[in-house]
C-alpha cells in the first residue's frame, strides 16, 4: 500500500538540494577513482545509474545469503576437526567476484549519472540508503572468514564490531547533517580492499590460513581485524567528524541552531544501541549463542531504517526524527522476554518475527519514498526516460 512518507517541506527541500562531498583518501583518489574513470566508459549510456547502484547492493546481499546457507552459525571456519563442514572453496571465489563488482558499481554509479546528465537527489538517496543496509552484510561476511573459534571473536564481540561499522557510517551523515558537506571516510575503500583480500586468500589458501596468532600481542587473526575496525571508527572517523563540525561552528556555518538539534540524529542510534545491547548481554537464553545471525540482521535492518530517515532529513534540510516507530515492537518484545520465562526457541522466534517486520517496514519505506520522489520530479527510478512536466 502506497504511503507518502515525505512531507511537502521535505519534497521542497529536495528541490533545492545540491550534492557536496569531499574525498581526501589517498587510496580513493590515486587508485580507485582512476580505475573507475576507465570502467565507467564501458557502461552503455542508455543504462540508468540506479540500475548500477541496486545491482551492486544485490551482489552484496547475494554474498550474505550464500554464507548464511553454508555457514549460518559462523562455525564452518572455526571447527579445526571439520566435524562441521567448511564453506566450499568456490563460495569464497564467488564472494570475491561479487564483492569486487559491488564495490566497482558503487564507485561508478555517480560518475555514470554525471556522464548521462541524470544526477539528482534520488540517485544519492538510493546510493547512501542501500549502503546503510550493506553495512550489515559486509562485516558478517568477514566474520564467516574467521569463524567464532580460538583465533577470532565471540558472537558478542562481533555484535560490537557490527556496531562499530554502523557508527562509522552514521558519523559521516551526522556530520553532513550539521555541516552540509559529506566528508567521505578513509576507511571505506580500505575496508573494501581488506574484505576482497580476505575472500581471495581464503579461496586460494583455505580458511586454515587464518589460524594463527600474533606472537608479541598473543591475539588471533580475527582479533587483529577487530582492532583495526575499532581504530578506523574511534581513532579516525569520529575525531574527523567532530573536528569538521567544530570548524563549521567556528566559521558560523553550522546548520543546526542548538546543541540539542545538532545531537538529535544520534538519539535513535543511542536508543537502538542500548536496547539491543541489553538484549544481547542479558538475554535469558543467550540469543547470540542460539541464533546470532538473525540478531545481527535485525539490528542492521533497524539501523538502516534510522540511517535512511537521517539521510532524507539532511538532504532536504529538515529536522531529523528522534524516534523510530520500530522501537515499539522491540520494546514490547524485550518486556516479554525479560518478564516471562520461556525456552530459547521462543526468544529466537521473537527475533525472527521482529526481523521480518523490520524488513517489510524498511522495504515499504524505501519503495514509497522512491515512488514519491519519482512522481514529484517526473522521472523513473530504473530508466533515463522522463515524463513531461505539467
Amino acid at each position: 500500500m502506497y504511503y507518502q512518507y515525505l512531507s511537502p517541506e521535505r519534497i521542497k527541500g529536495f528541490e533545492n538540494y545540491k550534492y557536496s562531498a569531499i574525498d581526501t583518501s589517498p587510496l580513493s583518489n590515486y587508485v580507485m577513482h582512476p580505475f573507475w574513470n576507465h570502467v565507467v566508459k564501458l557502461v552503455p549510456k542508455w543504462l540508468a545509474p540506479n540500475v548500477l547502484t541496486f545491482t551492486g547492493f544485490l551482489l552484496t546481499l547475494l554474498n550474505a545469503i550464500l554464507l548464511a546457507i553454508y555457514d549460518y552459525n559462523f562455525s564452518a571456519s572455526s571447527d579445526l576437526d571439520q566435524t562441521t563442514p567448511p564453506v566450499p572453496r568456490w563460495v569464497w571465489l564467488v564472494c570475491a567476484i561479487n564483492h569486487f563488482l559491488a564495490h566497482t558499481l558503487d564507485g561508478i554509479d555517480g560518475k555514470h549519472a554525471r556522464r548521462t546528465k541524470s544526477s539528482g537527489p534520488l540517485g544519492e538517496l538510493m546510493d547512501h540508503g542501500l549502503d546503510s543496509w550493506a553495512a550489515l552484510f559486509m562485516p558478517t561476511c568477514m566474520y564467516s572468514v574467521f569463524g567464532c573459534g580460538e583465533y577470532s571473536c565471540t558472537q558478542l564481540r562481533v555484535f560490537f564490531i557490527l556496531w562499530s561499522v554502523h557508527l562509522c557510517f552514521i558519523f559521516s551523515h551526522w556530520e553532513k547533517y550539521n555541516t552540509g558537506v559529506l566528508y567521505l571516510p578513509w576507511g571505506y575503500d580500505i575496508s573494501q580492499m581488506v574484505l576482497l583480500a580476505a575472500f581471495l586468500t581464503t579461496y586460494f589458501k583455505s580458511y586454515l590460513f587464518w589460524k594463527f596468532t600474533i606472537p608479541i600481542l598473543n591475539i588471533g587473526s580475527g582479533e587483529v581485524i577487530e582492532i583495526l575496525i575499532y581504530a578506523g571508527t574511534f581513532a579516525m572517523s569520529l575525531p574527523v567528524s567532530l573536528y569538521n563540525i567544530y570548524c563549521a561552528y567556528k566559521k558560523g556555518e553550522l546548520k543546526q541552531a542548538s546543541l540539542w538539534e545538532a545531537m538529535r540524529p544520534l538519539v535513535p542510534i543511542l536508543l537502538l544501541f542500548l536496547s539491543t545491547t541489553i538484549w544481547a548481554v542479558f538475554s535469558p537464553t543467550n540469543i547470540l549463542l542460539n541464533d546470532a545471525r538473525v540478531f545481527y540482521w535485525l539490528v542492521g535492518t533497524v539501523f538502516s531504517n534510522i540511517a535512511c530517515r537521517l539521510i532524507v532529513s539532511q538532504m532536504s534540510s529538515t529536522r531529523c526524527e528522534a524516534f523510530n516507530w520500530l522501537f515499539y515492537p522491540i520494546g514490547l518484545a524485550l518486556l516479554y522476554i525479560f518478564s516471562c520465562p520461556h525456552h530459547s526457541r521462543t526468544e529466537v522466534q521473537i527475533a525472527w518475527a521482529l526481523l521480518i517486520l523490520s524488513i517489510l517496514a524498511h522495504i515499504h519505506y524505501g519503495v514509497c519514498v522512491v515512488q514519491q520522489m519519482c512522481r514529484h520530479f517526473k522521472i523513473h527510478c530504473f530508466s533515463l526516460r522522463k515524463d513531461e512536466k505539467d
